[in-house]
């Protein structure tokens, strides 16, 4: 057998090892960025109250800061009428028709009625508001 001869044999082994690597770096990128994709679009500090954990399910989360803005799950509105016609908009695709309202605990009690109002003319059939459980 020649010295050469080994080299003329079809390479038949496939390193999988950078692809692995690869796979292992997008997963730590998801891992990071994925919970930033999740915050709502307004920061509002949400009542106290002895609440149990609702289920999830087909939610379209209705969010109102201090300030009196406006919120339809990720899309941030300072119209009341435009954020009630988007809300009118999710209320058609959705299934249960269930509206989360988080509004911040110094927002003004007229504005989270009248939030509420709005909910149930866009169509809401059932409305839940928001708290954080009390420790």
């Amino acid at each position: 057998m020649a010295a050469g001869s080994l080299d003329d044999e079809p390479i038949t082994d496939i390193n999988i090892t950078p692809l692995v690597d690869v796979c292992l770096v997008l997963v730590i990128i998801f891992m990071v960025t994925a919970p930033m994709m999740s915050e709502p679009p307004i920061k509002v500090q949400l009542p106290a109250a002895h609440t149990r954990e609702g289920e999830e399910k087909d939610k379209i989360l209705l969010t109102l800061s201090k300030e009196g803005e406006y919120a339809v799950d990720y899309e941030k509105f300072t119209d009341a009428k435009a954020m009630q016609e988007r809300l009118m908009e999710k209320l058609l695709e959705s299934y249960s028709k269930l509206v989360i309202l988080r509004a911040d605990e110094n927002a003004l009690h007229g504005k989270l009625t009248d939030l509420m109002a709005r909910a149930k003319d866009a169509g809401a059939l059932s409305l839940t508001i928001a708290t954080e459980q009390k420790k």
